[in-house]
């Protein structure tokens, strides 16, 4: 047996070996060879050293001190004043479908609404049997369900229609979030109050101080909505409409009311702000589009993309990122490394839900040549994302919502992308 000086040589060379052996893939590519011993595995490291926090040192979790990339920005001049702004989920920096709830982007049209959830209620008015109003208690002692969906902004990728414009995806996609919803369905809060026959639509309103509001076919409101109270199983954050919003699966995000206090049914659309002169997606002939609720299937490369870059050199990696559809699921996604001469049918992985993102893959040898990465999202209606041009052709380039075309990130050399358009 040896003593500790005389057994410290031969460890050190074990290790070096080690190294060496583990920088090799099952496929026998080398990734990385370690020529001389590594001070991170050889030298005491000073969290090995002293203990750690409590239990207790951090009642509400937060990330490591080392992951201070993934966090939401935002694009000053995109509006006058951040009251009424846009911030942007960081997709680069996510993996899987789910997105934390201190991440996702945050659109606000008049500020986000604090709210004593003691002193909040729900109204329910207009083309019913018995006007109703609904405290949080309430509420809570209705039947509730969980769902995993999408959330986007109509305007989402809105800057790309007349060209490349930001270079990241977080801020040509960012206006989306993926999270589970606890909530009770909207039909049953309709019942209690009795919709008459004649009550077609539904007006749904926030607290917030720009008392936003957006028509709802009564079809929808009974098929899929939710009144949620919950995301990711914890309370709504307040800039996600704390304490009550409204679901609307697969359709745009503005109809998504935040710090919902009414809901009045009607026998026809109110044509309200938001439903006129926004959203509403103006044509070429200058005609505009009118209530064109749903999103299309989408999807974007994630990694690499301009704020993840390829930083290993060539070799052996993994492009990854995520396509979603408001009319159903994302069976496949194909993805092209030239720009669109080749395609190559990407590995989804994890859970395929209903109106819910999707996680791809797609892993090859890199050889450090430039890239034309894109990806084109097939929905389970056989809905193929179209190409720019071909929106362009059909729609104009006067619009700022509904953007659902191919994406493309152009990669150097070394490895650094660019967001760009292909012919």
């Amino acid at each position: 047996m040896s003593d500790g000086k005389s057994f410290s040589p031969s460890r050190r060379s074990f290790l070096t070996a080690s190294a060496a052996a583990g920088g090799a893939l099952a496929s026998g590519k080398l990734v990385h060879a370690q020529a001389a011993p590594d001070p991170a595995i050889i030298d005491p490291q000073p969290w090995r050293q002293y203990l750690g926090p409590g239990v207790d040192n951090a009642p509400y979790g937060m990330p490591s001190p080392y992951e201070t990339e993934a966090v939401r920005r935002t694009v000053p001049w995109l509006t006058a004043d951040q009251v009424s702004s846009i911030n942007f989920t960081p997709l680069h920096e996510l993996d899987g479908i789910i997105t934390p709830n201190g991440i996702c982007f945050e659109r606000h049209h008049g500020g986000a609404a604090e709210i004593d959830p003691a002193e909040h209620r729900l109204m329910i008015n207009g083309l019913v049997d018995t006007p109703m109003v609904f405290t949080m208690e309430d509420i809570m002692r209705f039947p509730r369900e969980n769902h995993v969906y999408f959330l986007e902004c109509a305007a989402n990728t809105g800057m790309e229609w007349a060209g490349a414009q930001l270079n990241g995806c977080q801020f040509t996609h960012g206006m989306i979030h993926n999270v589970q919803y606890t909530g009770v369905p909207l039909r049953l809060l309709l019942e209690e109050a009795g919709v008459q026959t004649n009550g077609r639509w539904l007006l749904a309103e926030g607290a917030d101080a720009a008392g936003m509001t957006r028509s709802i076919p009564m079809e929808k409101a009974l098929d899929d909505c939710l009144v949620a109270f919950k995301m990711n199983g914890e309370a709504l954050r307040v800039e996600q409409g704390y304490p009550l919003r409204l679901v609307v699966p697969g359709w745009e995000g503005n109809m998504w009311i935040k710090w919902l206090r009414r809901l009045e049914v009607g026998d026809e659309p109110w044509h309200h702000r938001e439903e006129t002169s926004k959203y509403t997606d103006l044509l070429e002939d200058g005609d505009a589009r009118r209530f064109t609720w749903v999103m299309d299937a989408k999807s974007v490369i994630t990694n690499p993309s301009p704020q993840a870059p390829i930083t290993h050199g060539p070799g052996p990696m993994v492009l990854t990122g995520v396509a979603w559809s408001g009319r159903g699921t994302i069976p496949r996604v194909d993805v092209t490394l030239d720009g669109g001469r080749n395609w190559h049918q990407a590995r989804m992985s994890g859970p395929s839900l209903d109106k819910s993102m999707h996680r791809f893959y797609y892993e090859f040898d890199w050889d450090g040549s430039p890239l034309l990465l894109q990806s084109r999202a097939i929905d389970s209606t056989g809905y193929v994302q179209p190409t720019k041009e071909q929106l362009r052709e059909f729609r104009g380039e006067n619009s700022i919502y509904h953007n659902n075309g191919i994406q493309t990130w152009y990669v150097n050399e070394n490895g650094e992308a660019e967001n760009v358009e292909v012919g």
